[in-house]
Order: C-alpha cells, then structure tokens, then sequence
C-alpha cells in the first residue's frame, strides 16, 4: 500500500539514522574490499569501475573479494591496467579474469571488460579520469555521456548499475561530483523490497517490469525539498532489505 510523504520520509530518516548507529550492519561494505590505493590515482579509478560492469546478478561480497585477489596476484593483476587488457590476448584475459572469479562467464564478461579498457585507452588517453574531468565532474553530463556511448560502456552505462557506480566512485576515489543531487536510486532487489516496505512501491509494483524506473522516479520527486539526496538512501535501504526488515522503523 502506498503511503503518505510525511510517513516514508520520517522512516527513511530513521533508517539513515539507524544506519549511522551500525544498526543495520554493513559495518563493511563489498566495496570495502580494495587494495590500498591513492583515491586520486588513476589505479584507483580503474580499480572500482572494471568489476562493476560484471556486477549482474550476483554476489556483491564475492565479486569484491575475487577483484582483490585479482589485483593482489602478480599473474593477473595486469587484467586492471587498461592498456595491457586492451591489448593482451583474449585468450589470456579469460584466464586471468577467470582465475579467482571476477568474471564467472568465459566470454562474455572477459569482453565487457576488454571493451571497457578499449573505451579508456581510444576515447579516454588511457586515464578513466579524463571521462570526469572532461565533464567537469557532473553527474549530468557523465550520465549523458556514457548514455550517448552505450556501446562504450557496457552493463555500465546500464541506469541501475551507472548510477551506483558513481556513488561508489564518490565513496572510494576523490570523485566529488557538484550535482550529486543527480545521482538516483541505484533500485536493485534490496532496495526494491525496501521501497515497498516503506510504501512509496506497491508489492504488484516492485514486482514488475518498471520497478526500476519508477523506484527512481518516486524517490526523486519525494525526497526534493527534504535535504537528502537519492543515492543517500541506498545503502541504508539496501542493509535493511539484507537483513530481512530485523530493524523496527
């Protein structure tokens, strides 16, 4: 049952609370995951975008976990160097991402990752930072971009998985993004359950085809005016669904 604004946005505030308090757990995140790399580097940037896009329909925790055995180990680590993966045999890069697991399916994530590494080579002087700068830095206009690239960016230049990655890359790397406003709801299943619990979805709804689109929209339009921003809410909703709803808003 959909509810009023007054009630949804007096929940969520008491779950980004509760999330504040580590009452949701979460105390590490799958991002959390990571070499200890200068947020400023290009590494860095490379680091937290390559295994985003083959983080469909999968473990979170376990993608992280295998992307920093790949980093860590001096027979694959090279697989996050744009231009040794843009030009290493396909072979060989199948084998590399295959070896602890970032990449499940032989082929088809082996080439999202090599067309990825092929985007920041050719369009982006081989430094993904670029793709910011040359934006400058808006949510916006890198939206539009990779949107206008899709090709380019594949599975991350998905809505879903765009809009979470840059909040990651906001997290993790010195990202600072003067319109974070435009990052949405990244609506996966855990936050699609929680939206529907706090009844801004219906059940019928969070089980259709547009839950996404309008998980997005809806949390846009209520949370203008509130002081929080549509990427703010996902982690605490996402920790809450995760749990099973065992914190009582």
């Amino acid at each position: 049952m959909l509810r009023s604004r007054d009630d949804i946005l007096r929940d969520i505030t008491e779950l980004i609370l509760l999330h504040q308090q580590g009452k949701l757990g979460g105390e590490k995140m799958p991002e959390d995951e990571h070499p200890p790399l200068e947020p400023s580097s290009a590494a860095s940037y490379h680091y937290f975008t390559l295994p985003m896009a083959l983080n469909y329909q999968r473990n979170s925790y376990a993608l992280w976990e295998s992307a920093h055995r790949t980093f860590n180990d001096p027979d694959t680590m090279d697989v996050f160097d744009p231009a040794a993966a843009a030009a290493m045999d396909a072979e060989k890069l199948r084998e590399k991402l295959l070896k602890h697991k970032v990449a499940l399916q032989p082929n088809k994530q082996p080439a999202v990752w090599r067309t990825l590494c092929v985007t920041i080579m050719d369009q982006l002087d081989g430094d993904l930072r670029n793709l910011f700068r040359r934006n400058g830095n808006s949510v916006r206009r890198i939206k539009q971009h990779m949107m206008q690239h899709k090709k380019s960016f594949p599975y991350l230049g998905g809505d879903k998985i765009m809009n979470y990655w840059l909040y990651v890359m906001e997290q993790y790397t010195d990202a600072d993004f003067p319109d974070r406003e435009c990052i949405t709801v990244a609506p996966d299943t855990h936050v699609l359950q929680s939206s529907a619990k706090l009844g801004i979805l219906t059940e019928e709804e969070a089980a259709g085809p547009k839950a996404r689109e309008l998980a997005a929209s809806r949390w846009e339009d209520l949370l203008q005016g509130s002081g929080l921003c549509p990427i703010d809410i996902h982690t605490p909703m996402w920790l809450w669904s995760r749990s099973k709803f065992a914190a009582q808003v």
